[in-house]
């Protein structure tokens, strides 16, 4: 039942991927019972991705704010229809917005969350982690838009985790990184971020990149995105 409610939510179905994890012993308790999880991928506009060349453009960023509103909305729908079937769950927003109570001292020090999209995705078997810090998936490379869902039940699922990265010895994103954030080291699941890749370098790149194109306070690049050659693969 959880599958088809996700497939009838999810249209057209081919700007979509989506994967279940088994999260036992990767929650905080905070989360209480919910130790499962749906990773859910929206693919990102190829034409839109395409014109990222030097740093984000005012096209990019107003997508990037609507994708995060209708993987939200999308996100809410599903936890009412799963709520029929009695199921429980809890909504993982997109991103976090700054104002929200994740945007707090610890974060901003940080840059980190109790529970990634990341991880999740990588748990749901649907990609990897790669050298600047990405999800890759397998179906739309990095040009996707991540959110997820923590549900009190286990579900059904002949997912396999990724334990580590396929990005092998290709570094296009590492050298076109204007914050020279990566180190080139290969994502795994016993690998923290920080030892390939520093969050903060490119978060005040992004910062200044925004504000120097379309001089709006926010944190957004989408190089990495845009160079990376898995999506090409994909579509050649």
């Amino acid at each position: 039942m959880i599958k088809e409610i996700l497939e009838k939510n999810l249209i057209p179905s081919e700007e979509f991927i989506f994967g279940f994890a088994d999260l036992r012993g990767l929650v905080d308790k905070k989360f209480d019972r919910f130790h499962y999880g749906i990773s859910i991928g929206k693919r990102l506009d190829d034409r839109i991705i395409d014109d990222i060349i030097n740093g984000p453009t005012i096209e990019y960023y107003n997508y990037y704010k609507r994708i995060n509103d209708e993987l939200a909305e999308l996100t809410r729908k599903i936890h009412s229809d799963l709520l029929k079937i009695g199921v429980d769950s809890k909504i993982l927003k997109p991103t976090i917005s700054e104002g929200s109570k994740e945007y707090n001292k610890e974060y901003l020090r940080t840059l980190t969350v109790d529970i990634s999209h990341k991880m999740v995705a990588t748990r749901a078997g649907l990609g990897w982690i790669g050298k600047t810090d990405l999800f890759i998936s397998r179906a739309f490379g990095p040009r996707l838009r991540l959110v997820s869902m923590l549900l009190n039940q286990k579900l059904a699922s002949d997912s396999v985790p990724v334990e580590e990265s396929e990005c092998g010895k290709c570094k296009i994103c590492v050298a076109k990184c204007p914050a020279h954030a990566a180190t080139g080291k290969l994502w795994n699941t016993k690998i923290h971020r920080d030892e390939f890749f520093d969050a903060q370098k490119c978060r005040e790149k992004c910062s200044e990149l925004a504000r120097k194109k379309f001089n709006i306070d926010v944190r957004i690049c989408g190089i990495c995105v845009s160079v990376c050659p898995m999506s090409h693969n994909l579509h050649n």
